[in-house]
């Protein structure tokens, strides 16, 4: 059984349990299933400990490295241009709409049972955001102390230290840029099989922390994870249709075309959930039939597929405000744009695991005052939207490829090559 058919059938069995002892009333099942809760937040605790080393390691070794892509030219810049392009966009456009989709929803009485001591997290960062002043904001953007600033989650202020310092090593000489790049990219390795033990828990985690909610609340449990699956999947598909006016108006190439272009990639990547998969038709269709030179292609694309995730910024905006809701806790503007800000750099240092990019977000919550646990829930309904998302990764990484290749000099260089037979 694959690992997200898994963590599925545990939150079905748990969602199914839930229900069945709300509606049978006993209050021994009800201790019951809250006997259990500890393990779900064992394995919460197990998440975030591997957070803060994972996205330091990654970022480190994602743009120390970057100092390789010059040996390549100019498309480099371009293509980190691009990707930077879009995944801005893509966050724009998200952090109005998905607060539109959230306001269908009917305000809820009470919040649900939040865990220990996230209630009171809750209110002391609504407090403390409503009083800050942009002057405050603006210096608290740098950490006095980077080490407190790990300890403490404070996730934006780690990122730009993180940037920094990477960029540093990217400069320095060459063995000591090597040597640097390399402790940090095995640290990240190391890292990254932790994580695996902690996802391969994963059914037991989820199972953990959704029946004792689901004994609480119910049948409303399963109506807001249907509304947060439906949501999530129909803003991938709004995203995905938004790239074909893009590319449209920024290349000329018409969208009708461009969209026969993506069709095999996107298939194969509804059906395997993997853009990695996807990459071998998005060459052929992309050197078939967008005519891209084959330098765009073969550099842009491999690195797209691997490196640029043009969902996280839905996912992340979509599941911060599900879980809010869900908890009964009110997000403002700032926290979505904490969010949206950390998506687009953390994008591009995305673990290359199942529900990678959801581990990552544990930090964002604790600083704009939600729950941990919440991630849980976002691990186990992923395996349904996560077919939807990896559409629209692979659909961007076709977009970026046609936008790099649109560049005048590309243009130039395929007209040369044309008109080098008649010379």
């Amino acid at each position: 059984m694959k690992e997200s058919t898994r963590v599925l059938v545990a939150l079905a069995v748990a969602i199914a349990s839930g229900v069945a002892i709300a509606a049978s009333g006993i209050p021994t099942l009800v201790r019951a299933a809250d006997f259990i809760t500890p393990i779900g937040t064992l394995w919460v605790n197990a998440i975030r400990m591997t957070v803060i080393p994972l996205v330091v390691s990654l970022l480190v070794v994602g743009v120390a490295s970057a100092s390789d892509v010059k040996s390549i030219g100019r498309i480099g810049g371009r293509t980190l241009l691009v990707f930077l392009f879009l995944l801005v966009g893509t966050a724009i456009v998200v952090m109005p709409l998905a607060p539109m989709l959230f306001r269908m929803l009917p305000q809820q009485a009470s919040g649900r049972l939040l865990p220990a001591g996230a209630a009171a997290a809750a209110a002391e960062i609504a407090t403390g955001g409503k009083g800050q002043t942009f002057s405050g904001w603006l210096t608290s953007l740098l950490p006095s102390n980077p080490i407190a600033a790990a300890a403490t989650g404070e996730m934006i202020p780690l990122i730009l230290f993180t940037l920094l310092l990477a960029l540093a090593i990217a400069f320095n000489p060459g063995p000591t840029r090597e040597a640097l790049t390399g402790f940090f990219r095995a640290f990240s390795e190391a890292m990254l099989t932790l994580v695996r033990w902690v996802i391969l828990v994963a059914p037991i985690g989820v199972f953990a922390l959704v029946l004792p909610m689901a004994a609480h609340a119910g049948a409303a449990v399963a109506g807001a994870i249907g509304f947060y699956i439906l949501a999530y999947s129909i803003l991938c598909i709004l995203v995905t249709l938004l790239l074909y006016v893009v590319v449209a108006l920024t290349t000329r190439v018409p969208m009708g075309r461009f969209a026969r272009a993506a069709l095999p990639a996107q298939l194969i990547a509804f059906s395997s959930s993997s853009s990695i998969a996807s990459l071998p038709a998005l060459i052929e269709s992309a050197e078939t039939r967008l005519t891209l030179p084959e330098q765009v292609t073969g550099f842009v694309l491999p690195l797209a597929v691997s490196t640029f995730h043009i969902a996280g910024p839905v996912a992340w905006s979509v599941g911060a405000l599900f879980v809010g809701w869900f908890y009964g806790i009110s997000l403002h503007v700032g926290s979505l744009a904490t969010i949206a800000f950390a998506a687009v750099f953390l994008g591009f240092v995305g673990p290359g695991i199942p529900r990678g990019a959801f581990i990552m977000l544990t930090p964002l919550f604790l600083a704009i005052g939600l729950p941990a646990e919440g991630i849980g829930i976002l691990i186990a309904v992923d395996a349904i939207p996560d077919t939807f998302s990896t559409v629209l990764n692979t659909t961007g990484d076709l977009a970026a490829a046609t936008l790099v290749a649109s560049f005048p000099e590309n243009g130039h260089e395929q007209v040369r090559k044309v008109l080098q037979p008649f010379k």
